[in-house]
C-alpha cells in the first residue's frame, strides 16, 4: 500500500511538473509574440556608427523623440545589412547614401527621401603606402563598398588620374569599423572613410587625397519605405521622428559635437583621442530633401555600371 501511495504521490508530481513546463512554454510563447507585435509597430530606424546618425542617437537618448511614440533604433555596422534590413521590411528607415538610395529604388523598392545629412567621405591613403597623389593608386588596393558613394568617388579618383580602372583594386569591405582597422593594421593601401573613422584614421598620419566636399559631392541620406506607411500611427510616428531630429540637430549645433561625450561612447568605437579631435564645427541642418543634382549624379553613376 505504502508503495502504491508513493507511485501516486510520483505521478501526481511529474503530472503537475508537466502542466507547469507547459504552461511556461505556453507564456513564453505569448511573450515572444506580444514583443514581436510591439516590434512590428514601432517606428524602427537602421542606423550606423558613422557621425550622420549622431541627431539620431542623441533625440533617442536624451528624450527629444514623444516619449508616447515608440521609436527604435536597430544597429549596424554595415551600409549593406541597413538595405537588406530595409528592402526586407525589418525597419521603415535607414541612413544611406544617394548611391545606394536610387540603386534600391532601381531594383524596385519604394523609398521616399526624409532628409540629406552632412555626411562627407575622405579617400585616405595609408602613410606606409607612400600615396600622397591619386596617380599612385596605380597597382594598389583600394578599400570600399560597391554601389555605394565610396564605389563612385573610387571612380572619380580613377578618372581624375586616368588611371586604368582594372590598375586599382577595389576591396569590398563593408564593416566601416573593420575597414578602418585594416589600415590601422596596413592591410589596406587606401580606403574611403567617412566620421568619425576618418578622424581616427588621420590622428595616425594616414593621408587624405580626396575630399567629397571638395567635389561638391553631398550624398548622405535618410530614407523611409513609402509602403505601409499611410496609417494614422506611421504618421504619428513620422511627425515625431521628424520633431525629435530638429531638436537633436540644434542641439548639436548649440553645444557642439563633443558636448555629446556620453552618446558618442556608448554608440562608437573611437579612441578617447579621436573623440577630442572630431570637428565641433561641424553643423547639422533640419530635415531637408537631397540636392536634385546629387540625386542625377547617382542616377548617372548607376546607369554607367
Amino acid at each position: 500500500m505504502r508503495k502504491l501511495l508513493i507511485g501516486f504521490s510520483l505521478l501526481v508530481l511529474l503530472v503537475s511538473c508537466g502542466q507547469s513546463y507547459e504552461e511556461t512554454k505556453r507564456l513564453s510563447r505569448e511573450q515572444r509574440l506580444k514583443l514581436a507585435r510591439e516590434d512590428s509597430a514601432a517606428l524602427k530606424v537602421a542606423v550606423m556608427p558613422t557621425l550622420d546618425c549622431l541627431p539620431i542617437f542623441i533625440a533617442k537618448d536624451h528624450q527629444m523623440f514623444d516619449t508616447a511614440v515608440d521609436i527604435r533604433l536597430k544597429r549596424f555596422t554595415a551600409q549593406m545589412d541597413c538595405d537588406t534590413a530595409l528592402m526586407r521590411g525589418r525597419v521603415e528607415g535607414s541612413v544611406t547614401d544617394l548611391v545606394r538610395a536610387e540603386r534600391m529604388k532601381k531594383l524596385g523598392d519604394s523609398l521616399t527621401y526624409f532628409t540629406a545629412t552632412n555626411a562627407y567621405w575622405l579617400l585616405i591613403s595609408n602613410r606606409q603606402a607612400r600615396i600622397t597623389q591619386l596617380k599612385h593608386l596605380d597597382d594598389k588596393m583600394l578599400a570600399m563598398t560597391r554601389y555605394s558613394v565610396t564605389d563612385l568617388m573610387g571612380d572619380l579618383a580613377v578618372d581624375s588620374a586616368k588611371l586604368k580602372p582594372e590598375r586599382v583594386f577595389r576591396i569590398q569591405v563593408n564593416d566601416v569599423n573593420i575597414r578602418l582597422k585594416m589600415l590601422e593594421n596596413n592591410e589596406m593601401d587606401a580606403m574611403l572613410l567617412t566620421e568619425p573613422q576618418a578622424t581616427q584614421a588621420l590622428l595616425q598620419k594616414h593621408k587624405v587625397i580626396l575630399d567629397s566636399r571638395k567635389e561638391d559631392i553631398q550624398m548622405g541620406a535618410i530614407v523611409f519605405r513609402g509602403k505601409g506607411m499611410d496609417d494614422q500611427n506611421r504618421k504619428k510616428q513620422m511627425v515625431a521622428f521628424l520633431k525629435g531630429y530638429n531638436e537633436a540637430c540644434d542641439s548639436i549645433n548649440h553645444y557642439g559635437v563633443r558636448h555629446y561625450r556620453d552618446v558618442i561612447k556608448k554608440y562608437y568605437t573611437v579612441s578617447k583621442q579621436a573623440l577630442n579631435a572630431l570637428p565641433d564645427s561641424l553643423k547639422f541642418t533640419h530635415a531637408t530633401p537631397p540636392r536634385q543634382k546629387d540625386i542625377e549624379r547617382a542616377q548617372k553613376w548607376l546607369l554607367k555600371k
